[in-house]
Protein backbone atom coordinates (compact mmCIF):
# COMPACT_ATOMS: atom_id res chain seq x y z
CA UNK A 1 0.00 0.00 0.00
CA UNK A 2 1.37 3.34 -1.00
CA UNK A 3 -0.86 5.86 0.76
CA UNK A 4 -2.00 7.52 -2.45
CA UNK A 5 -4.04 10.21 -0.75
CA UNK A 6 -4.22 12.05 -4.09
CA UNK A 7 -6.75 9.40 -5.14
CA UNK A 8 -9.08 10.51 -2.32
CA UNK A 9 -11.40 13.47 -2.78
CA UNK A 10 -13.44 15.39 -0.24
CA UNK A 11 -17.15 14.86 -0.70
CA UNK A 12 -20.21 16.83 0.35
CA UNK A 13 -23.72 15.54 -0.18
CA UNK A 14 -26.60 17.96 -0.34
CA UNK A 15 -30.12 16.81 -1.12
CA UNK A 16 -32.10 19.24 -3.22
CA UNK A 17 -35.24 20.85 -1.85
CA UNK A 18 -37.05 19.32 -4.82
CA UNK A 19 -36.05 15.79 -3.72
CA UNK A 20 -37.24 16.44 -0.17
CA UNK A 21 -40.50 17.97 -1.41
CA UNK A 22 -41.03 14.94 -3.66
CA UNK A 23 -40.51 12.63 -0.69
CA UNK A 24 -43.15 14.44 1.34
CA UNK A 25 -45.57 14.42 -1.58
CA UNK A 26 -45.13 10.67 -2.07
CA UNK A 27 -45.68 10.08 1.64
CA UNK A 28 -48.90 12.13 1.54
CA UNK A 29 -50.17 10.23 -1.51
CA UNK A 30 -49.29 6.74 -0.26
CA UNK A 31 -51.90 4.00 -0.64
CA UNK A 32 -51.95 1.82 2.45
CA UNK A 33 -53.37 -1.67 2.98
CA UNK A 34 -55.92 -2.63 5.58
CA UNK A 35 -54.73 -3.35 9.10
CA UNK A 36 -53.19 -6.64 10.11
CA UNK A 37 -55.53 -9.32 11.42
CA UNK A 38 -53.59 -10.21 14.58
CA UNK A 39 -54.59 -8.61 17.85
CA UNK A 40 -53.76 -4.92 18.02
CA UNK A 41 -54.98 -4.25 21.55
CA UNK A 42 -52.07 -5.42 23.67
CA UNK A 43 -48.52 -4.16 23.68
CA UNK A 44 -45.85 -6.69 22.81
CA UNK A 45 -43.97 -8.32 19.98
CA UNK A 46 -46.98 -10.38 18.85
CA UNK A 47 -48.47 -7.20 17.40
CA UNK A 48 -45.76 -7.49 14.78
CA UNK A 49 -46.39 -11.14 13.87
CA UNK A 50 -47.62 -10.19 10.37
CA UNK A 51 -45.13 -7.37 9.92
CA UNK A 52 -45.23 -3.65 10.69
CA UNK A 53 -48.64 -2.81 12.26
CA UNK A 54 -50.62 -0.27 10.27
CA UNK A 55 -50.98 2.16 13.17
CA UNK A 56 -47.23 2.16 13.80
CA UNK A 57 -46.45 2.63 10.12
CA UNK A 58 -48.90 5.52 9.81
CA UNK A 59 -47.43 7.22 12.86
CA UNK A 60 -43.88 7.07 11.51
CA UNK A 61 -45.07 8.03 8.01
CA UNK A 62 -46.81 11.13 9.35
CA UNK A 63 -43.80 12.11 11.45
CA UNK A 64 -41.50 11.63 8.46
CA UNK A 65 -43.73 13.84 6.30
CA UNK A 66 -44.47 16.67 8.73
CA UNK A 67 -41.77 16.86 11.43
CA UNK A 68 -38.59 15.03 10.41
CA UNK A 69 -35.70 17.21 9.20
CA UNK A 70 -32.97 15.64 7.07
CA UNK A 71 -30.62 18.62 7.19
CA UNK A 72 -29.11 18.05 10.69
CA UNK A 73 -27.97 14.56 9.73
CA UNK A 74 -26.55 15.85 6.48
CA UNK A 75 -24.66 18.52 8.41
CA UNK A 76 -23.37 15.93 10.88
CA UNK A 77 -21.90 13.88 8.04
CA UNK A 78 -20.09 16.94 6.78
CA UNK A 79 -18.74 17.68 10.26
CA UNK A 80 -17.32 14.17 10.65
CA UNK A 81 -15.65 14.36 7.24
CA UNK A 82 -16.80 12.71 4.00
CA UNK A 83 -14.66 11.47 1.14
CA UNK A 84 -14.79 9.32 -1.96
CA UNK A 85 -12.24 7.29 -3.86
CA UNK A 86 -12.44 4.89 -6.80
CA UNK A 87 -11.37 1.27 -6.29
CA UNK A 88 -11.59 -1.26 -9.12
CA UNK A 89 -13.71 1.17 -11.09
CA UNK A 90 -16.26 1.75 -8.31
CA UNK A 91 -16.65 4.95 -6.32
CA UNK A 92 -16.50 4.30 -2.58
CA UNK A 93 -17.85 6.83 -0.09
CA UNK A 94 -16.54 6.91 3.47
CA UNK A 95 -16.42 8.92 6.65
CA UNK A 96 -12.94 9.60 8.02
CA UNK A 97 -12.33 11.07 11.44
CA UNK A 98 -8.69 11.37 12.44
CA UNK A 99 -7.86 11.53 16.11
CA UNK A 100 -5.65 14.25 17.55
CA UNK A 101 -3.97 11.65 19.76
CA UNK A 102 -0.46 10.67 18.71
CA UNK A 103 -1.06 7.10 19.84
CA UNK A 104 -4.31 6.62 17.90
CA UNK A 105 -4.73 3.36 15.97
CA UNK A 106 -6.47 3.18 12.57
CA UNK A 107 -9.89 1.49 12.77
CA UNK A 108 -12.26 0.60 9.95
CA UNK A 109 -15.90 0.01 10.94
CA UNK A 110 -18.30 -1.65 8.51
CA UNK A 111 -22.09 -1.51 8.61
CA UNK A 112 -24.58 -4.05 7.30
CA UNK A 113 -28.13 -4.21 5.94
CA UNK A 114 -30.59 -2.59 6.57
CA UNK A 115 -28.13 -0.22 8.18
CA UNK A 116 -25.70 2.31 6.76
CA UNK A 117 -23.03 4.69 7.97
CA UNK A 118 -25.84 6.08 10.15
CA UNK A 119 -25.03 3.20 12.52
CA UNK A 120 -21.77 4.90 13.51
CA UNK A 121 -22.36 8.64 13.37
CA UNK A 122 -23.14 8.85 17.09
CA UNK A 123 -20.01 6.99 18.21
CA UNK A 124 -17.25 8.13 15.86
CA UNK A 125 -16.29 11.27 17.80
CA UNK A 126 -16.00 9.40 21.10
CA UNK A 127 -13.90 6.69 19.48
CA UNK A 128 -11.57 9.29 17.99
CA UNK A 129 -11.38 11.65 20.98
CA UNK A 130 -12.22 9.76 24.18
CA UNK A 131 -12.87 11.86 27.26
CA UNK A 132 -10.77 9.45 29.30
CA UNK A 133 -7.10 9.95 28.35
CA UNK A 134 -6.40 6.37 29.38
CA UNK A 135 -8.89 4.99 26.84
CA UNK A 136 -7.56 3.97 23.42
CA UNK A 137 -8.17 6.42 20.57
CA UNK A 138 -8.73 5.60 16.92
CA UNK A 139 -8.51 7.14 13.48
CA UNK A 140 -11.98 6.01 12.38
CA UNK A 141 -12.87 5.10 8.80
CA UNK A 142 -16.51 4.17 8.08
CA UNK A 143 -17.12 3.24 4.43
CA UNK A 144 -20.48 2.89 2.75
CA UNK A 145 -20.76 -0.59 1.27
CA UNK A 146 -20.93 -0.79 -2.55
CA UNK A 147 -24.49 -0.02 -3.58
CA UNK A 148 -25.24 1.71 -0.26
CA UNK A 149 -25.49 5.42 0.50
CA UNK A 150 -23.15 7.62 -1.48
CA UNK A 151 -20.99 4.77 -2.77
CA UNK A 152 -21.52 3.84 -6.40
CA UNK A 153 -23.91 1.11 -7.45
CA UNK A 154 -22.07 -1.82 -9.08
CA UNK A 155 -23.11 -2.23 -12.71
CA UNK A 156 -21.88 -5.83 -12.91
CA UNK A 157 -21.80 -8.83 -10.61
CA UNK A 158 -18.77 -9.60 -8.49
CA UNK A 159 -18.91 -7.14 -5.60
CA UNK A 160 -19.34 -9.71 -2.85
CA UNK A 161 -17.88 -9.78 0.64
CA UNK A 162 -14.46 -11.07 -0.44
CA UNK A 163 -13.97 -8.28 -2.97
CA UNK A 164 -15.25 -5.67 -0.53
CA UNK A 165 -12.73 -6.80 2.09
CA UNK A 166 -9.90 -6.46 -0.44
CA UNK A 167 -11.20 -3.00 -1.35
CA UNK A 168 -11.13 -1.98 2.32
CA UNK A 169 -7.44 -2.92 2.52
CA UNK A 170 -6.80 -0.76 -0.53
CA UNK A 171 -8.84 2.08 0.97
CA UNK A 172 -6.93 2.01 4.25
CA UNK A 173 -3.64 1.92 2.36
CA UNK A 174 -4.60 5.03 0.42
CA UNK A 175 -5.20 6.80 3.71
CA UNK A 176 -1.73 5.82 4.91
CA UNK A 177 -2.91 3.03 7.21
CA UNK A 178 -0.88 -0.02 6.27
CA UNK A 179 -1.91 -1.80 9.48
CA UNK A 180 -5.21 -1.36 11.27
CA UNK A 181 -7.95 -2.96 13.37
CA UNK A 182 -11.46 -3.67 12.12
CA UNK A 183 -14.98 -3.90 13.52
CA UNK A 184 -18.28 -4.95 12.01
CA UNK A 185 -21.69 -6.51 12.53
CA UNK A 186 -24.14 -8.11 10.10
CA UNK A 187 -22.50 -7.96 6.64
CA UNK A 188 -19.85 -5.79 8.26
CA UNK A 189 -19.07 -8.72 10.56
CA UNK A 190 -18.65 -11.07 7.60
CA UNK A 191 -16.36 -8.59 5.87
CA UNK A 192 -14.41 -8.04 9.08
CA UNK A 193 -13.96 -11.81 9.44
CA UNK A 194 -12.61 -11.96 5.89
CA UNK A 195 -10.27 -9.04 6.61
CA UNK A 196 -8.81 -10.90 9.58
CA UNK A 197 -8.57 -14.21 7.75
CA UNK A 198 -7.30 -13.08 4.34
CA UNK A 199 -5.14 -10.07 5.22
CA UNK A 200 -3.23 -10.74 8.47
CA UNK A 201 -0.29 -8.72 7.17
CA UNK A 202 -2.48 -5.60 7.34
CA UNK A 203 -5.03 -6.39 10.05
CA UNK A 204 -3.76 -6.24 13.63
CA UNK A 205 -6.94 -7.82 14.92
CA UNK A 206 -10.71 -7.63 14.76
CA UNK A 207 -13.83 -7.04 16.82
CA UNK A 208 -17.13 -8.44 15.60
CA UNK A 209 -20.69 -8.90 16.83
CA UNK A 210 -21.27 -11.86 14.53
CA UNK A 211 -18.87 -14.79 14.88
CA UNK A 212 -20.11 -17.22 12.25
CA UNK A 213 -18.81 -20.69 12.98
CA UNK A 214 -17.92 -23.21 10.28
CA UNK A 215 -20.83 -25.48 9.30
CA UNK A 216 -21.42 -29.00 10.59
CA UNK A 217 -20.37 -28.62 14.23
CA UNK A 218 -21.95 -30.82 16.86
CA UNK A 219 -24.06 -29.65 19.77
CA UNK A 220 -22.50 -32.30 21.98
CA UNK A 221 -20.98 -30.72 25.07
CA UNK A 222 -22.82 -27.43 24.75
CA UNK A 223 -24.48 -25.93 27.80
CA UNK A 224 -28.25 -25.49 27.91
CA UNK A 225 -27.81 -21.77 27.20
CA UNK A 226 -25.55 -22.47 24.24
CA UNK A 227 -28.08 -24.96 22.88
CA UNK A 228 -30.72 -22.24 23.06
CA UNK A 229 -28.41 -19.96 21.09
CA UNK A 230 -28.02 -22.52 18.33
CA UNK A 231 -31.77 -23.23 18.33
CA UNK A 232 -32.57 -19.51 18.10
CA UNK A 233 -30.14 -19.05 15.20
CA UNK A 234 -31.52 -22.08 13.39
CA UNK A 235 -35.09 -20.86 13.94
CA UNK A 236 -34.19 -17.45 12.57
CA UNK A 237 -32.78 -18.80 9.32
CA UNK A 238 -35.58 -21.32 8.86
CA UNK A 239 -38.59 -19.19 9.73
CA UNK A 240 -37.73 -15.47 9.85
CA UNK A 241 -35.31 -14.88 6.99
CA UNK A 242 -37.65 -14.57 4.01
CA UNK A 243 -36.26 -11.07 3.40
CA UNK A 244 -32.76 -12.58 2.91
CA UNK A 245 -34.00 -15.23 0.49
CA UNK A 246 -35.87 -12.59 -1.50
CA UNK A 247 -32.83 -10.31 -1.72
CA UNK A 248 -30.48 -13.21 -2.43
CA UNK A 249 -32.60 -14.55 -5.29
CA UNK A 250 -34.68 -11.65 -6.67
CA UNK A 251 -33.21 -8.34 -5.47
CA UNK A 252 -34.31 -6.53 -8.61
CA UNK A 253 -37.95 -7.44 -8.04
CA UNK A 254 -38.18 -6.08 -4.51
CA UNK A 255 -35.96 -3.19 -5.59
CA UNK A 256 -38.71 -1.56 -7.66
CA UNK A 257 -40.85 -1.12 -4.54
CA UNK A 258 -37.91 0.04 -2.42
CA UNK A 259 -36.87 2.74 -4.88
CA UNK A 260 -40.37 3.87 -5.94
CA UNK A 261 -42.28 3.89 -2.65
CA UNK A 262 -40.95 5.58 0.50
CA UNK A 263 -43.64 3.83 2.56
CA UNK A 264 -42.59 0.47 1.09
CA UNK A 265 -38.95 1.23 1.89
CA UNK A 266 -39.84 2.37 5.42
CA UNK A 267 -41.86 -0.77 6.14
CA UNK A 268 -39.17 -3.09 4.73
CA UNK A 269 -36.50 -1.54 6.97
CA UNK A 270 -38.61 -0.75 10.05
CA UNK A 271 -39.71 -4.38 10.24
CA UNK A 272 -36.09 -5.41 10.88
CA UNK A 273 -35.40 -2.65 13.37
CA UNK A 274 -38.45 -3.83 15.31
CA UNK A 275 -37.62 -7.52 15.23
CA UNK A 276 -33.88 -7.26 15.80
CA UNK A 277 -33.66 -4.72 18.64
CA UNK A 278 -33.81 -5.54 22.33
CA UNK A 279 -37.31 -4.10 22.81
CA UNK A 280 -40.77 -5.36 23.70
CA UNK A 281 -43.16 -3.35 21.55
CA UNK A 282 -41.34 -0.86 19.30
CA UNK A 283 -37.79 -0.16 18.09
CA UNK A 284 -38.27 3.41 19.28
CA UNK A 285 -37.91 2.21 22.86
CA UNK A 286 -34.15 2.33 22.30
CA UNK A 287 -33.57 4.15 18.99
CA UNK A 288 -35.03 7.56 18.18
CA UNK A 289 -37.39 7.99 15.26
CA UNK A 290 -35.03 10.58 13.85
CA UNK A 291 -32.08 8.18 13.74
CA UNK A 292 -34.13 5.42 12.10
CA UNK A 293 -35.42 7.96 9.59
CA UNK A 294 -31.90 9.28 8.95
CA UNK A 295 -31.03 5.75 7.87
CA UNK A 296 -34.19 5.25 5.77
CA UNK A 297 -33.94 8.70 4.18
CA UNK A 298 -30.34 8.00 3.18
CA UNK A 299 -31.57 4.92 1.30
CA UNK A 300 -34.38 6.95 -0.26
CA UNK A 301 -32.36 9.95 -1.42
CA UNK A 302 -29.61 7.78 -2.91
CA UNK A 303 -32.13 5.37 -4.52
CA UNK A 304 -30.19 2.40 -3.19
CA UNK A 305 -33.00 0.04 -2.17
CA UNK A 306 -32.25 -2.35 -5.05
CA UNK A 307 -28.47 -1.96 -5.16
CA UNK A 308 -28.13 -2.51 -1.39
CA UNK A 309 -30.30 -5.63 -1.57
CA UNK A 310 -27.87 -7.13 -4.09
CA UNK A 311 -25.23 -7.75 -1.44
CA UNK A 312 -27.35 -10.79 -0.57
CA UNK A 313 -27.29 -11.96 -4.19
CA UNK A 314 -23.52 -11.54 -4.22
CA UNK A 315 -22.66 -12.96 -0.80
CA UNK A 316 -25.48 -14.96 0.80
CA UNK A 317 -24.08 -18.16 2.36
CA UNK A 318 -20.73 -17.45 0.71
CA UNK A 319 -18.39 -17.23 3.71
CA UNK A 320 -15.67 -19.77 2.99
CA UNK A 321 -16.17 -22.69 5.41
CA UNK A 322 -12.40 -23.23 5.40
CA UNK A 323 -11.55 -19.61 6.29
CA UNK A 324 -9.73 -19.30 9.60
CA UNK A 325 -8.85 -16.11 11.48
CA UNK A 326 -5.50 -16.31 13.24
CA UNK A 327 -5.16 -12.64 14.21
CA UNK A 328 -6.47 -11.69 17.68
CA UNK A 329 -10.26 -11.46 17.77
CA UNK A 330 -12.69 -9.93 20.25
CA UNK A 331 -16.27 -11.13 19.98
CA UNK A 332 -19.39 -9.58 21.52
CA UNK A 333 -22.69 -11.47 21.31
CA UNK A 334 -25.72 -9.37 22.19
CA UNK A 335 -28.72 -11.26 23.59
CA UNK A 336 -31.30 -10.14 21.02
CA UNK A 337 -29.09 -10.44 17.96
CA UNK A 338 -30.29 -12.68 15.16
CA UNK A 339 -27.24 -14.97 15.04
CA UNK A 340 -25.55 -16.29 18.18
CA UNK A 341 -22.78 -18.89 18.16
CA UNK A 342 -21.28 -20.63 21.21
CA UNK A 343 -17.67 -19.83 21.95
CA UNK A 344 -16.66 -23.45 21.40
CA UNK A 345 -18.07 -23.19 17.89
CA UNK A 346 -16.68 -19.72 17.19
CA UNK A 347 -13.15 -20.74 18.15
CA UNK A 348 -13.16 -23.30 15.34
CA UNK A 349 -12.90 -20.31 12.99
CA UNK A 350 -11.44 -17.61 15.22
CA UNK A 351 -8.27 -19.25 16.50
CA UNK A 352 -7.16 -16.50 18.89
CA UNK A 353 -10.17 -15.15 20.78
CA UNK A 354 -8.70 -12.70 23.28
CA UNK A 355 -11.96 -11.32 24.64
CA UNK A 356 -15.43 -12.86 24.69
CA UNK A 357 -18.30 -10.64 25.78
CA UNK A 358 -21.96 -11.47 26.38
CA UNK A 359 -23.64 -8.16 27.23
CA UNK A 360 -26.80 -8.33 29.31
CA UNK A 361 -28.84 -6.23 26.90
CA UNK A 362 -28.83 -5.15 23.28
CA UNK A 363 -29.71 -6.44 19.85
CA UNK A 364 -28.54 -6.28 16.27
CA UNK A 365 -27.84 -2.52 16.25
CA UNK A 366 -25.89 -1.92 19.49
CA UNK A 367 -24.23 1.28 18.28
CA UNK A 368 -27.72 2.76 17.90
CA UNK A 369 -29.49 0.99 20.76
CA UNK A 370 -26.88 1.60 23.45
CA UNK A 371 -24.09 3.77 22.02
CA UNK A 372 -22.25 4.45 25.30
CA UNK A 373 -22.02 0.78 26.16
CA UNK A 374 -21.12 -0.09 22.57
CA UNK A 375 -18.17 2.31 22.65
CA UNK A 376 -17.02 0.89 25.99
CA UNK A 377 -17.31 -2.70 24.78
CA UNK A 378 -15.59 -1.97 21.47
CA UNK A 379 -12.73 -0.19 23.25
CA UNK A 380 -12.27 -3.08 25.67
CA UNK A 381 -12.27 -5.57 22.85
CA UNK A 382 -9.83 -3.66 20.69
CA UNK A 383 -7.54 -2.97 23.66
CA UNK A 384 -7.31 -6.73 24.19
CA UNK A 385 -6.69 -7.25 20.50
CA UNK A 386 -3.93 -4.67 20.36
CA UNK A 387 -2.28 -6.05 23.49
CA UNK A 388 -2.28 -9.54 22.03
CA UNK A 389 -0.93 -8.33 18.71
CA UNK A 390 2.02 -6.61 20.40
CA UNK A 391 0.75 -3.15 19.49
CA UNK A 392 -0.02 -0.46 22.02
CA UNK A 393 -3.58 -0.62 23.45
Amino acid sequence: MNGRTSDVQAFEAHATDADLDDLRARLAAARLPEAETVSRAARGSHRWDQGVPLADLMGVRDYWRTKYDWRPFETHLHQIGQFRTTIDGLGIHFLHRRSARADAVPLIVTHGWPGSIAEFTDVIDELAEPEDPAAPAFHVVAPSLPGFGYSDKPATTGWGAEKIAAAWVELMGRLGYSRFVAHGGDWGGVITTILGGRFPEHVLGIHTTVAQAPPGLTTDGLTAAERRWTADTRDFWRHRAAYAKQQATRPQTIGYSLVDSPVGLLAWILDKFAEWTDTEDSPFETISRDRVLDNVTLYWLTRTGASAARIYYESHDSLDPELRVDVPAAISTYPRDIEKYPRTWAQERFRQIVRWSEPGAGGHFPSLEMPEFFVHDLREGLAAVLSASGSRP
